[in-house]
């Protein structure tokens, strides 16, 4: 029978005796995130496969990945209503029902919500006091530990996100509902200039396909955002699934050639019977930007034991021989091949032809 101990100041602060695997946890590494006072395992756990964004998914399934990963240690979990349009929350939020709140940290997002591209986004003060209220309801929790200004480049202008959408974030902080302020976005120098000139103090960033096997843009941007004692989220290491043996799905906004090289190299993963998305994680985890790197599951147990794994022991002889020949295939790309811009320029297109036709 288990026994409540004093606590062990050598365990992190999510620790609760009786529900975790101990052993797990002090295997795990934690890092300070930014100046929040939060110290997050080296792997945190995306949600966003808790939806049809990735295809179909199993609520009972999710439930396991959920329990299994905070029990063995991972203690930052990250959703969106974006996420299958509420979808995401709700799933997490009957996943987290008999884990107990102290176990862990959560963080969601407001201003990115819809599919119908006029309801897609709104930054307004009034709507995100509506949106934390929808997260709870559909989380099932009083309180998150970071409210994230979600994909900022998206907003009209930058103003709005530091003249409205950022004070009433830090405004939701000081009622309760939310703890930390954070900002996403694909861009880094959005994210830079955001930081630059806000008045609020912006605690983290959650920065997605960078710091990955077929970009590093993120290093460019580390130093600064340590300098202000911001907390990096590195977020989507795996490309969008475009670095798993599965693939990129049809909506993903890579070039044909990035698509096309990243296509050869999971065929070579395939054919040798190795993961290719397991041996993205530990190229993002030997590069080491960020304090946390957020891995999606899409809703599999398979996946977070073997994501543990390669924090824990690396890869295999076998996987490494395969890892050196994929980054060999990877070479063929120009250095820091992305897709800046092309999905914002992509919503203002449709956006303005949606308002001319009005």
């Amino acid at each position: 029978m288990c026994e409540q101990k004093a606590r062990d100041k050598t365990l992190p602060e999510t620790f609760v005796p009786c529900f975790h695997d101990e052993k797990e946890v002090r295997k795990m590494t934690y890092n300070p995130l930014g100046n929040t006072g939060l110290k997050v395992s080296k792997i945190s756990l995306g949600t966003s496969g808790f939806s049809n964004f990735y295809g179909e998914h199993d609520v009972e399934e999710c439930k396991k990945v959920v329990y299994e990963a905070v029990r063995r240690g991972i203690n930052l979990i990250d959703t969106a209503p974006w996420y299958g349009h509420g979808d995401s929350e709700k799933i997490l939020g009957t996943c987290l029902e008999g884990i107990p709140r102290k176990a862990y940290y959560l963080s969601t997002k407001c201003c990115r919500y819809e599919k119908d591209l006029a309801l897609m986004f709104d930054f307004s003060a009034e709507r995100t006091r509506k949106s934390i209220d929808e997260s709870l309801t559909r989380l099932k929790l009083s309180y998150v530990d970071i409210l994230q200004v979600h994909d900022i480049e998206f907003a009209p202008t930058l103003d709005m996100v530091l003249k409205e959408t950022l004070p009433t974030v830090a405004e939701i902080c000081k009622s309760g509902k939310a703890r930390h302020v954070g900002i996403t976005g694909y861009p880094l120098s959005t994210l830079k200039e955001c930081i630059e000139k806000s008045t609020v103090h912006i605690e983290t960033v959650l920065t997605y396909c960078r710091s990955m096997m077929t970009d590093n843009t993120l290093d460019e941007y580390i130093d600064f955002f340590r300098s202000k004692n911001v907390g990096v989220v590195n977020g989507a290491i795996h490309g969008m699934a475009l670095l798993t043996n599965v693939g990129a799905p049809s909506w993903h906004p890579a070039s044909d050639e990035l698509k096309a090289v990243c296509r050869e190299a999971s065929e070579f993963c395939q054919k040798e019977n190795v993961e290719l998305g397991k041996l993205a994680l530990y190229y993002s985890m030997q590069h080491g930007a960020g304090d946390t790197i957020l891995v999606g599951t899409k809703s599999k147990m398979k996946l977070i034991s073997y994501n543990l794994d390669v924090l824990h022991n690396g890869l295999s002889t076998k996987e490494q021989e395969v890892y050196e020949q994929v980054l060999k295939i990877l070479k063929k790309l120009p250095p820091n091949s992305n897709w800046e811009d092309v999905e914002v320029e992509r919503y203002r297109s449709k956006s303005l032809n949606l308002f001319d036709n009005q």
